[in-house]
């Protein structure tokens, strides 16, 4: 493989990208487009969107991964993942401009641009995407957070013996067992204004309007996918859509937010070249 800068235009702003590329003889008509989650660049952390771009490659398949406005080498005012419509647009026009074999697009993202992806769905119904690779989603509101502390950390917390002594000693558990009612209290049915759910249920609306192939991972050692996981059981704008005949989800328990352990990011990024050459 081989890797070249891309620079492109984004509503007058110069944004900044890496192609990674495959050898000559590559036919695929598929490309990735990595979406980078803020605040980072394109490499990710650990580098670990430069490794699965070069990974994704080498097996055949046009990878870029791309600064958004306002990060990293790009242009243009800062803005986070709720308003990236237009940045991954030009993305995806830039790749295929660079490789014009490139009919079908599959989007990739971690954390919020793995949420970035389903609302730019959602906004475009964009027919040239036909896959999602989507890990770790990021759907965190103040009540999904209470929620998630109050089931994985404070239930573990209370089984402790160590928690009751601090408790006997009027040390840090009359810390931790108000905040627990605090969470307790955020985490109640409505706690929040409906404007802090809507980004989540328009991720729903891409999601479910998505004919495409999706892979979904969820890390076991993180709070973001067991949000996630959470608030795609409750709410009623998410019910059946981790079902569809579409959607494969592969969890790995081990693994934290970024896959920073090797083992875990080769595991990741061999599971995501499975699914690219199995189903798109």
């Amino acid at each position: 493989m081989k890797e070249r800068v891309l620079g492109f235009d984004c509503e007058g702003a110069s944004l900044v990208g890496i192609l990674a590329e495959p050898a000559a003889g590559s036919t695929t008509d598929v490309g990735v487009v990595i979406i980078v989650g803020g605040p980072q660049y394109r490499a990710g952390s650990h580098r670990q969107f430069t490794l699965l771009a070069r990974h994704l490659a080498a097996n055949g398949y046009p990878t870029l991964r791309f600064d958004y406005r306002g990060m990293g080498d790009s242009g243009g005012e800062a803005r986070d993942f709720l308003g990236v419509d237009a940045d991954i647009a030009a993305a995806i026009q830039a790749l295929q401009a660079a490789r014009p074999e490139v009919r079908r697009i599959v989007l990739w993202g971690l954390c919020d641009a793995a949420s970035a992806a389903l609302l730019y769905l959602d906004v475009t119904r964009d027919a040239r995407v036909v896959g999602l690779a989507l890990a770790n989603p990021w759907v965190r509101s103040a009540e999904s957070l209470a929620k998630a502390h109050v089931k994985h950390y404070y239930w573990r917390r209370l089984r402790e013996k160590s928690f009751w002594l601090k408790l006997l000693r009027g040390g840090v558990g009359l810390r931790a067992l108000g905040g627990l009612a605090r969470n307790l209290q955020l985490a109640r049915p409505g706690a929040q204004a409906a404007d802090a759910r809507s980004f989540q249920e328009r991720m729903a609306a891409g999601l479910r309007s998505f004919e495409g192939w999706t892979l979904l991972v969820l890390s076991g050692d993180d709070y973001t996918a067991r949000e996630f996981a959470e608030y795609s059981r409750a709410s009623p704008a998410w019910q059946g859509l981790l079902h569809k005949q579409t959607l494969e989800l592969h969890e790995m328990p081990g693994a934290d937010h970024t896959f920073s352990n090797s083992s875990d990011l080769q595991a990741l990024n061999a599971r995501c070249l499975h699914w690219l050459q199995s189903r798109c």
